[in-house]
């Protein structure tokens, strides 16, 4: 016999405020799960279990073998639902799989994956209005009997989803950071991938900028200590005094973020901004009007100012956003909810999707 779900699940709904969502974990109903074995990858499922089991000898236990990404569903005015530029999720997860000898995911088994995710869950997509979103996650872990220093016999292709708010408390309110002396990544090491390394590192820096009322921190660059390259767990952006250039870091050792490419085009086309990629030195703070961090979780944080030995830098404002990074943020989150146009091959809707 098979167990009627719908009285948990509706208590479950009924618990969660839309309009106050943080970000954090809460369990969803199902979610997909392939196994690669022998060459190639199963035809993959949607499962309740929540919990992975896995070989003891596995390498992302012990070698770090493991990637992972983050994207969104939003729900529409007209009840539709949108998945914000998933092709350059897929093709930057197929990066990371790259950088540590794991196999591939195709953009069809990728997108395919996070479409039954959403139809599946379609539930907890926050409705409408509420600025709430359907965060996707999906991972490739190497698993299997191993103990030696090598890729994995075996990996798992995973994507879940959470029911989301804003990752900074506040939303589009500014936060202040603090420069670090740790390196979040090694100048010729994995810092372009979306691995876990990387972030199992920011979070003693990270903690210990939180413990002096700091958002989090702004990571220089490991070879000189003199550039500006990621701030936190994003991307970082400035605009120029005279408010009429979009600048952000160039780096191999900086994740390339989807939004912030987004947010490099809209500039460009629809703001008419001067757009440029290139170094940002922490000593020229001064030259900047307003700042940011961006990325699929923040979206955008405006920064208010940065700590630096014992300079205190305020850009716009401590309390509210620059004039152009609130053009930005309204024409970004006016495509990702379909209020505003997309340019070609941004949005892909989620088919079955009623509302």
């Amino acid at each position: 016999m098979t167990h009627d779900t719908r009285p948990e699940q509706a208590k479950k709904l009924a618990d969660i405020d839309w309009n106050n969502l943080g970000f954090s974990y809460i369990r969803t109903d199902l979610r997909y799960l392939s196994h690669w074995k022998d060459g190639e990858w199963d035809a993959g499922t949607l499962t309740e279990d929540n919990m992975i089991h896995l070989a003891e000898g596995s390498t992302a236990l012990h070698y770090g073998q493991q990637c992972f990404e983050g994207l969104k569903a939003y729900r529409c005015a007209d009840g539709s639902v949108n998945l914000f530029r998933p092709d350059q999720n897929a093709a930057r997860m197929r990066s990371s799989c790259r950088r540590l000898l794991m196999p591939e995911i195709s953009d069809e088994m990728f997108i395919d994956a996070c479409k039954q995710v959403v139809q599946a869950n379609e539930h907890f997509l926050p409705p409408y209005g509420t600025g709430g979103s359907l965060y996707l996650r999906p991972f490739v872990i190497g698993v299997g009997d191993n103990i030696g220093v090598r890729t994995a016999p075996e990996f798992l292709f995973s994507v879940f989803c959470v029911p989301v708010g804003p990752y900074f408390k506040g939303g589009l309110t500014p936060t202040n950071f603090i420069t670090s002396d740790f390196d979040r990544a090694a100048p010729n090491g994995t810092g372009a991938a979306k691995v876990g390394g990387n972030y199992a590192a920011s979070l003693l820096p990270g903690y210990e900028a939180k413990k002096r009322d700091f958002a989090d921190v702004v990571y220089l660059d490991p070879a000189t200590h003199t550039k500006i390259e990621e701030a936190g767990a994003a991307n970082f952006f400035a605009i120029t005094g005279d408010g009429k250039k979009f600048v952000t870091p160039k780096s191999p050792s900086i994740l390339p973020s989807i939004t912030k490419y987004s947010l490099l085009w809209l500039a460009e086309h629809r703001l008419g901004l001067e757009v440029e990629e290139g170094d940002i030195h922490i000593e020229q703070l001064g030259e900047f009007s307003e700042a940011g961090a961006c990325g699929t979780a923040a979206v955008i944080t405006p920064i208010g100012g940065i700590q630096h030995g014992d300079t205190f830098h305020v850009f716009h404002s401590e309390t509210e956003p620059g004039p152009v990074t609130r053009r930005l943020y309204d024409e970004l989150v006016g495509i990702q909810y379909g209020d505003k146009e997309a340019p070609e091959g941004w949005i892909v809707k989620v088919e079955g999707a009623e509302g």
